[in-house]
């Protein structure tokens, strides 16, 4: 279930061209929004937000500005190609998302770049991993924790989890993803920021109930306590009040 807060009767898309209002439009109203600020000022709304903000707000902002689809292929573009290689991350997002919304990712992939997930996949990883998301990719399904406990190890056996964990109760998978973000010394602002991001048209209520049932702390409070500022803000008005 969706924490997005959207209007019930939408408004004018150039009054709603201001970084404040974007948390609380849907994917629909952000493409509008971005079509009407590109017919005004002949400029990508992105490349305006990159001149205004910095750091983890303006990660998170981007980030929302996508689709659900063109956020996933956006993270493991980058997972895969990026600067920093990390298969864990495209592990992660390919292996929680269910058959169809991989079917759509994938479109969307190679829409925004021109390759196929299965190729730069095979480009990026190997052995076990390789196999594995290669699988999932093509809608092939683990069946049964049998195929995991004591016969696999590492990135292959953390694959096959997420895809059992999720199957089962995907939003204790990432309540549990949020908690360990926020665990300890320092915050892993870019899990927090991915699964906040990727996860509040979705589930992020059924997340929220899940991660006050486990922690005894609603995740808003959680959040406000390991963020700051405009970041902190932006993070709040994704997850909505209370649990």
């Amino acid at each position: 279930m969706s924490t997005l807060r959207v209007p019930p009767v939408p408004t004018s898309a150039r009054q709603d061209a201001v970084i404040d209002i974007l948390a609380r439009r849907d994917g629909t109203q952000r493409a509008f929004i971005q079509q009407e600020y590109r017919a005004m000022y002949s400029d990508d709304l992105t490349n305006r937000i990159r001149s205004e903000l910095s750091g983890n707000f303006e990660k998170a902002v981007l980030l929302w500005m996508h689709d659900p689809a063109g956020r996933d292929a956006t993270i493991v573009r980058q997972a895969l190609s990026g600067d920093v290689i990390d298969p864990h991350i495209a592990t992660e997002v390919i292996c929680s998302r269910t058959p169809s919304q991989i079917q759509t990712f994938k479109q969307a992939y190679h829409a925004k770049f021109g390759a196929f997930l299965e190729h730069d996949i095979q480009y990026h990883a190997s052995g076990d991993l390789l196999k594995l998301l290669l699988a999932y990719v093509r809608i092939i399904r683990y069946e049964g924790p049998e195929a995991v406990k004591g016969e696999t190890s590492g990135t292959f056996e953390f694959g096959l989890l997420t895809i059992l964990r999720c199957a089962e109760n995907p939003a204790m998978y990432f309540a549990k993803l949020l908690r360990k973000a926020m665990k300890g010394l320092g915050t892993n602002d870019s899990a927090l920021i991915r699964v906040v991001v990727t996860r509040t048209e979705i589930d992020m209520q059924y997340i929220k109930a899940e991660y006050h049932k486990k922690y005894k702390k609603t995740l808003g409070d959680a959040i406000h306590s390991e963020t700051s500022g405009h970041y902190r803000n932006f993070l709040l008005a994704l997850v909505g009040p209370g649990h």
